[in-house]
């Protein structure tokens, strides 16, 4: 214990690194992978395609975190002129957290089957909190429709869809849960998300896979995979994968489900970009193919594209365990937007268009990273910064909040749920202790 407690000091003695100043270039190919120790705000990392590495049938390395209490007075590492405040506490297992349009904050407590709403003052503390609906099934997306007076708050379950009836302020549900859709296979991967289109007429729905890399499914059938004339993109998986590692869209009531996009194993967070009004997903990858392989990323999604689960990755780089099984769909594979390092495992993702932060933030990502469980070297736990130009992603991102981990073996706080308060803060979870963090600029 009093080793731990000497790097939990260590650990936070360096607060408040500088951002710009720190990493005047990215780290590139391997040197852009590291681990734990290598993280630091200000540091930048551009992975591309062509940094893969041979794949090691060996398999995955077998390193999961022993979890620690928070440290006394502790507090994330950030870029300087940033500071973080603990909000919250005591949480069971918050995940994903939405604002709604009056600014009040609402958390899916998945563990506990709850959702939760938070109130802060203009100094950002949290003035009232309830619990806005319990009995749930593993909550995790949260959204709100029509967005500018919403009528509704929608919450995606580990198997369903439900909307329950809302008035601005409403710190409790004043009606009982409506499910309008059901049947969402809830195994393995359960984290569902959901988010509405700028125009308010589609409900996208992320459904993760049931498994690593289908083993043990077989080739596909001839015929069934790939039909166009069903509505499903190119790879569309079968068996108990059917339905999965997709994103599927909705009418706002649950009518006219179809797919927008297949081969995505674990499409855990979405959101829109402002800017554009695309849809944009972060997607953790498979397992067993090594350390650095292959790698997670952000992606915008594409209608009818296929992102390559369970036969190929990062474009047509087809996975040995499954070689020669889908020749055709080789030219078939979108390459994702922004390339991030293996067995980070993203969570959250969500743009800044707040005013608080210096104006170069404007229009960038945040991205949570809960961190490896499989990797030598520990990777992840932390928030990142993806870097846009004009609306574009450069592929380039920016260690923005770390700090969560205390040494090779234990870590107190793991990021999943990110948001923009209404006030321009950034409102981060983290389920390794059940905390609530609030992350503010004051320039000094």
């Amino acid at each position: 214990m009093k080793t731990i407690a000497l790097a939990i000091l260590a650990s936070f003695a360096f607060a408040g690194f500088a951002s710009a100043q720190q990493q005047a270039s990215p780290l590139q190919g391997k040197d852009a992978f590291g681990g734990w120790r290598d993280d630091k705000p200000g540091v930048w990392r551009l992975i591309r395609p062509g940094d893969l590495t041979a794949p090691d049938l060996g398999g995955s390395a077998s390193n999961s975190a022993d979890k620690v209490a928070v440290p006394q007075a502790a507090a994330p590492r950030l870029p300087q002129g940033f500071s973080a405040t603990m909000i919250a506490s005591g949480l069971r297992g918050p995940r994903v957290v939405r604002v709604a349009p009056n600014g009040d904050l609402f958390v899916a407590d998945s563990r506990a089957n709850r959702v939760l709403v938070y109130r802060l003052d203009g100094s950002g503390k949290v003035a009232e909190k309830g619990t806005f609906a319990d009995g749930l099934r593993q909550p995790y997306g949260i959204a709100f429709h029509p967005a500018d007076r919403p009528e509704w708050v929608y919450v995606a379950n580990s198997d369903s869809i439900v909307r329950f009836p809302y008035r601005d302020g409403d710190l409790k549900a004043s009606g009982k849960p409506e499910t309008i859709v059901s049947g969402i296979p809830a195994n393995h991967h359960w984290t569902r998300d959901i988010v509405f289109s700028s125009d308010g007429r589609t409900l996208y729905l992320s459904v993760g896979s049931g498994s690593n890399v289908a083993e043990g499914i077989g080739k596909a059938p001839e015929g069934g995979i790939g039909a166009w004339a069903a509505g499903e993109a190119p790879g569309a998986a079968w068996g108990s994968e059917q339905g999965r590692a997709e994103v599927r869209a909705y009418d706002p009531d649950g009518g006219n489900g179809r797919v927008v996009a297949t081969g995505l194993r674990n499409c855990s967070g979405m959101t829109l970009q402002p800017a554009t009004g695309a849809l944009w997903c972060v997607v953790n990858e498979r397992d067993g193919l090594g350390d650095d392989l292959p790698f997670e990323y952000a992606t915008s999604v594409k209608q009818g594209a296929f992102y390559g689960w369970p036969w190929y990755y990062i474009g047509s780089n087809e996975d040995l365990r499954h070689a020669g099984a889908r020749p055709d769909l080789a030219g078939k594979v979108t390459v994702p937007d922004v390339l991030i390092q293996a067995h980070s495992a993203p969570l959250g993702i969500a743009f800044y268009q707040g005013s608080q932060f210096p104006a170069e933030y404007r229009g960038d990502a945040f991205v949570t990273l809960h961190g490896s469980w499989n990797r030598g070297t520990r990777t992840g736990y932390k928030v990142v910064r993806l870097k846009f130009d004009n609306g574009r992603p450069t592929g380039a991102y920016e260690d923005f909040m770390t700090g969560f981990v205390v040494s090779d073996a234990a870590v107190w706080g793991r990021p999943v749920g990110v948001a923009v308060a209404k006030d321009g803060a950034l409102i981060v979870t983290e389920d390794g202790s059940g905390t609530i963090w609030r992350v503010a600029y004051n320039g000094k």
